[in-house]
């Protein structure tokens, strides 16, 4: 579970970085497409043990 917040915590920062930084928007972009993809595969492994 550590793992996982770390990912979404690093996918976080790059995609404020991304919008910050006005020729990052596409590191914006794909940190929130990171952050999604780690919290449902989290979710779902996270569900699996219940």
């Amino acid at each position: 579970m550590g793992l996982i917040i770390a990912l979404l915590v690093i996918w976080l920062i790059l995609s404020i970085i991304g919008f910050v930084v006005k020729g990052l928007v596409w590191l914006a972009i794909i940190g929130l497409i990171l952050f999604v993809a780690t919290g449902v595969w989290g979710w779902v492994k996270r569900r699996g043990r219940a």
